[in-house]
């Protein structure tokens, strides 16, 4: 197979792992609303990015961030379920990724419910990985849906994951956390 074909290859098993990771989030929301006041976030509303959010997650073999979804649009919109997740080797190359959706190591899951975020304000999802494994993958960046459509953010994310499993919590107006 040539780079290209390989490259092509590549993509092609990305987008079918964010879309599954998606559209799965996307199934849990079903029947959930929001405040009612405010549409769906659209593509370009709103920017990714990990935190600690002022707590360390690691243990056991474990390790956590939080993605952090912040509206950068100018009106209030509203996202509800689970992030889509994709991971990305070296040369934004895809790996396989299986996310799992409900509590993580960390944190208690808050279940799809919708979160309204206003201009500026953040939503925020606990995201838990395993290191220790044979399995291991090393990722170098990471794909995530915020509103489970085909729109995405690649954050960095220098990683080793085994199996390319990740656990993460539905979206919150606050860090999910573990009381």
């Amino acid at each position: 197979m040539t780079i290209r074909g390989l490259r092509t290859a590549a993509t092609v098993t990305a987008a079918v792992a964010l879309a599954v990771g998606a559209g799965a989030g996307m199934a849990s929301a079903a029947g959930t609303t929001g405040s009612g006041a405010a549409g769906a976030c659209g593509p370009g509303t709103l920017k990714v990015t990990t935190t600690s959010a002022g707590s360390s997650q690691a243990g056991m073999n474990h390790e956590g961030t939080y993605l952090k979804v912040t509206n950068t649009g100018t009106s209030a919109c509203a996202i509800s379920g689970y992030p889509g997740l994709a991971l990305e080797g070296a040369g934004h190359t895809a790996l396989k990724t299986t996310p799992h959706h409900g509590d993580t190591y960390f944190a208690k899951d808050p279940g799809a419910h919708g979160v309204t975020l206003k201009p500026g304000k953040s939503a925020f999802a606990d995201l838990v990985w395993t290191h220790a494994g044979p399995s291991s993958a090393q990722a170098k960046y990471l794909q995530v849906s915020p509103t489970g459509s085909n729109s995405h953010s690649v954050v960095a994310f220098d990683k080793a994951v085994d199996g390319g499993e990740l656990s993460v919590t539905a979206w919150s107006a606050t860090p999910p956390s573990a009381s």
